[in-house]
C-alpha cells in the first residue's frame, strides 16, 4: 500500500506538468564558453534522456554538501555518503550502475581516476560554486572523454565570464560542527579583452558517524581573453582533503547499539590527498560555419592512508619488521604497527574538436588522448620492532600503473526535414594499461591489455511541433576492467551494453515533460559483487547475461504563480539471468537475480512556494525502493527502502548600500528524522572451523548509516 500510494502522489503530479525552460544549450545561440563542451552535450532534439543544471539552482542549497548530494532529486539518482552528512567521502549511482561506470567531465576533460575508473569528489571541496552549469545523461548518451559511460555520464562548466566586476562572501555553519566559508571574486572586463576571477574554500565538519570529521580546502582560478571570436581560458582548480576513515561502516549489531559509532580507534586513520588540475583552452570561431575547441589539461595527485594494525601478519612487509614476542615472551608471527599507503600519480590529456553547422547539418569531429602514470606504495611509518634489513618509512610494497587512452568520435544531425532528425555517433576507444610490481598484499601484478573499442550511436527524432518530439535511439558501449578489478581476478573480461531508449520530450513557456524508456542489455557487465577490499574499494565481476529495463519520468507543474512541483519517477527491472556462487565447496547456480544496488523504483519530489522574488521555500522529498548489495537475492543483503524529506528556505535582500544582494539561505535535512541506510557491502565467506571436515558459507554486512534530521545555515553577501 506504501508503494502504491507514493506512486499515485508522483504520478498526479506528471499529469499536469508545467515548465518555464531555458535551456541555453539547445538551439539558442550560444556563447563561447558553451561551445567548449558543445561537443559532448545532448541538445534537445538529442535523442538521449538528460537533465540540465544551472547554477541558480544549485546555490539554494550550496552549504557545503558534495556536488553528488546537491544532484540527488534527479531522475534515477541514489547518493551515498560514508560519514552521514553529505560530506567528505560521497557517491552517487544512477540507474543503480555504480560510480566507476559514470563518465564524469570537466570542460570536457575526464575526470574520473584513469585506472580505478571511480570519482572522488572529496578531492574538489566546494567545487559547486564553481559550476556554471551541467548536464547529466542517463544510459551510452553522447560520446564523451575518457572511460566509456555504461549508466551515465556528467559533464561540467565551470564558471563562465563575468562582464562586470563582483565579489562574493559566503558561510554557513550547521549540524555536527559543519563550517564553511567561501571567497569569489571578478574583475569583469579588463580593456574589453581580460578577465580574471577566482574563489578559495574551507570545509570543516565532524561527520554525523563518530569522529568521520572532513578538514577540506580548495580553490579555482580562471584567466580569459575574449576578443572578437577568439576565448582563451587557463584554469587552475585543486583540493586538499583530510577525512578520518568511516568506510568500514556498521554490523547490523553495533547499529541497533549505536548508529553513530565509528569502530575505528586510531586517531590518525586518515585520508590525505591533494590534487591539482591545469586546464587551458583555446577555441576559435573561424567563420560562420566552421569553428574549433583545443584543450590541454595536466592533473597532480599524491597522498596516502594511514592505518594501524594490530598483531598484522610479519609476512605482509617483506621482512621490514621482525617478530614481537607474547605475554609468555615467545617470538610470535605478528606484531602492532602503522602503515602508509600511497599513490602519486600524474594524468595528461589532449582534447580537440572541429564543428561544421550548415543549413541542415550540424557536424562535430573530435580526438581525445589522455596519458596516466601511477606509483602505488606503502611504507611503515611505526613498528614495535624492526628487522635489521628495515627502518622508517621503508616500501614493503611498490607497484606501478600506466594507461593511455586514444579516442575519436564523429557526430551528425542532418535535418531529413522539417519534422525528422537524423542523429549518427561513431566513437573508436583504443586503450592501453600496463602494470609491473606488487599489489599491498605482496601479490606480482604484470597486466599488459590492449583494447579497441568501437562505439556505434545511431537514432531518429520526430517533431510533432516545434515545442515536442518522439525520439528512438541504439547505442553500443565497451569497457575495460579497472585496476581493484585485475587485482581480484587477472582474467575478468571488458563489459558490453546494448543500449534502447524511447522518449517522447515536450518544452514550452507553461510545460516541460520528458519520459523515457529504456532497454540496457549487457554481455559480462561488471557488477557489484557487494564486497570491498581492505581500503573500502569496491570488487566487481563478470556478470554472463544482464539487463536494466525501466522507465524515467521528469516534469514540473505550475500550480500557479506561488506554487510549483516538480517530480521525477523511475520503474525498472534489473536482473542478472544466471549468477553462479560457491555454497558450502560447491558451484550453485541462483538463475535470475536482482542486480546489486539496483532499486526499482526511484522517485522525487519537490513543493515549491515562492510568495514573492524575495523567499522561496522547497519541500523535497525523496523515496529509494529495496536493494540488494549482493547479487544472491539473500535477505542478509537487503538495504530496506527508504523515503526522506527536506525543507530548503531562501531568502533574498537587496540592500541600497554597500552590499549588492545579501542571501540567506537554511536547509533542514530528514526533517521527520528517519533513521535509514543508503548503502553498505555483503560478503560471503566459507567457514571450516565450526564444521570440521566440511566446508560452511557463512555471509555478513556492513551499513553505513546517515544522518537523522539535521540542519544547515548560510549567508552570502554579493558586491
Amino acid at each position: 500500500m506504501k508503494r502504491i500510494l507514493l506512486a499515485a502522489f508522483f504520478i498526479s503530479n506528471i499529469l499536469y506538468s508545467q515548465e518555464k525552460i531555458i535551456d541555453t544549450v539547445q538551439g539558442t545561440k550560444q556563447n563561447l564558453d558553451e561551445v567548449i563542451i558543445n561537443g559532448i552535450r545532448a541538445k534537445f532534439s538529442s535523442p538521449i534522456s538528460y537533465s540540465n543544471i544551472y547554477n541558480e539552482k544549485l546555490k539554494n542549497k550550496n552549504l557545503g554538501q558534495d556536488l553528488p548530494i546537491l544532484l540527488n532529486f534527479l531522475p534515477s539518482v541514489v547518493t551515498t555518503s560514508d560519514a552521514g552528512a553529505g560530506i567528505g567521502y560521497t557517491g552517487i549511482r544512477v540507474r543503480g550502475v555504480s560510480p566507476q561506470s559514470t563518465n564524469i567531465t570537466i570542460n570536457g576533460i575526464p575526470f574520473n581516476d584513469p585506472e580505478s575508473m571511480g570519482t572522488f569528489w572529496v578531492n574538489l571541496p566546494d567545487f559547486t560554486s564553481s559550476v556554471q552549469s551541467l548536464q547529466l545523461q542517463r544510459g551510452i548518451g553522447t560520446s564523451t572523454n575518457g572511460s566509456g559511460a555504461f549508466g551515465a555520464s556528467i559533464n561540467i562548466l565551470t564558471d563562465n565570464i563575468s562582464q562586470t566586476p563582483y565579489a562574493e562572501i559566503s558561510s554557513s555553519f550547521g549540524s555536527f560542527n559543519t563550517r564553511k566559508n567561501t571567497i569569489k571574486f571578478s574583475t569583469g572586463k579588463i580593456n574589453d579583452f581580460f578577465e580574471f576571477s577566482g574563489r578559495f574554500s574551507k570545509i570543516d565538519s565532524d561527520g554525523y558517524v563518530d569522529r568521520a570529521f572532513s578538514d577540506l580546502k580548495s580553490y579555482f582560478i580562471q584567466g580569459t581573453y575574449l576578443k572578437g571570436s577568439t576565448l582563451i581560458k587557463a584554469i587552475s582548480f585543486a583540493g586538499h582533503e583530510k577525512t578520518y576513515q568511516s568506510w568500514y561502516g556498521l554490523t547490523m549489531d553495533q547499529l541497533k547499539e549505536n548508529r553513530r559509532q565509528n569502530p575505528y580507534t586510531y586517531e590518525n586513520e586518515i585520508d590525505n590527498y591533494k590534487q591539482d588540475h591545469y586546464q587551458l583552452h583555446w577555441n576559435e570561431k573561424i567563420n560562420n560555419f566552421w569553428s574549433f575547441n583545443l584543450g590541454l589539461n595536466y592533473t597532480y595527485g599524491r597522498g596516502y592512508f594511514e592505518q594501524f594494525r594490530e598483531d598484522d601478519n610479519l609476512d605482509t612487509y617483506g621482512g621490514i619488521v621482525s617478530s614481537d614476542t607474547n605475554s609468555n615472551g615467545e617470538k610470535t608471527d605478528t606484531t602492532d604497527l602503522i602503515r602508509r599507503r600511497w599513490l602519486d600519480n600524474d594524468f595528461y590529456v589532449f582534447n580537440s574538436s572541429l564543428n561544421f553547422v550548415k543549413n541542415k547539418i550540424d557536424l562535430t569531429i573530435s580526438s581525445s588522448y589522455s596519458s596516466y602514470f601511477g606509483d602505488h606504495f606503502g611504507e611503515v611509518i611505526w613498528a614495535r620492532t624492526f628487522s635489521s634489513n628495515g627502518k622508517i618509512r621503508d616500501r614493503y610494497y611498490e607497484g606501478l600503473g600506466e594507461k593511455k587512452d586514444l579516442s575519436f568520435f564523429t557526430k551528425l544531425l542532418y535535418s531529413i526535414d522539417k519534422k525528422i532528425e537524423f542523429y549518427s555517433d561513431l566513437q573508436y576507444r583504443n586503450v592501453k594499461y600496463n602494470t609491473s610490481g606488487t599489489t599491498s598484499d605482496l601479490v606480482n601484478m604484470v597486466i599488459d591489455k590492449s583494447y579497441g573499442f568501437f562505439n556505434p550511436k545511431i537514432g531518429l527524432s520526430y517533431k510533432l511541433n516545434p515545442n515536442s518530439l518522439l525520439y528512438v535511439s541504439y547505442a553500443r558501449a565497451n569497457r575495460e576492467p579497472n585496476r581493484t578489478d585485475y587485482e581480484s581476478n587477472p582474467d575478468i573480461r571488458p563489459e558490453r551494453l546494448n543500449d534502447i531508449e524511447f522518449g517522447w520530450r515536450l518544452r514550452n513557456k507553461k510545460m516541460s515533460l520528458n519520459l523515457n524508456s529504456y532497454f540496457m542489455l549487457y554481455d559480462e557487465q561488471l557488477i557489484l559483487t557487494g564486497e570491498i577490499d581492505d581500503v573500502g574499494n569496491p570488487i566487481r565481476t563478470n556478470s554472463g547475461s544482464s539487463y536494466r529495463i525501466g522507465l524515467e519520468i521528469e516534469n514540473r507543474i505550475n500550480i500557479s504563480e506561488l506554487f510549483s512541483f516538480e517530480t521525477n519517477l523511475t520503474l525498472s527491472s534489473n536482473k542478472n539471468k544466471n549468477i553462479f556462487s560457491m555454497v558450502d565447496g560447491a558451484l550453485y547456480n541462483y538463475g535470475k537475480t536482482n542486480i546489486s544496488f539496483s532499486p526499482s523504483f526511484v522517485g522525487s519530489n519537490a513543493i515549491i512556494y515562492q510568495p514573492s522574488e524575495k523567499i522561496i521555500l522547497s519541500l523535497l522529498s525523496k523515496f529509494v525502493g529495496k536493494q540488494y548489495m549482493g547479487n544472491t537475492d539473500q535477505p542478509n543483503s537487503i538495504l530496506e527502502s527508504y523515503f526522506v524529506n527536506d525543507l530548503n528556505i531562501t531568502y533574498s535582500l537587496q540592500p541600497e548600500k554597500i552590499f549588492q544582494s545579501i542571501t540567506i539561505n537554511f536547509l533542514i535535512n530528514n526533517i521527520f528524522n528517519k533513521e535509514y541506510i543508503s548503502n553498505g557491502y555483503y560478503y560471503t565467506y566459507d567457514d571450516t572451523w565450526s564444521f570440521p571436515g566440511q566446508i560452511k558459507t557463512l555471509d555478513g554486512a556492513g551499513y553505513y548509516p546517515q544522518a537523522t534530521r539535521n540542519f544547515l545555515a548560510g549567508l552570502v553577501f554579493e558586491f
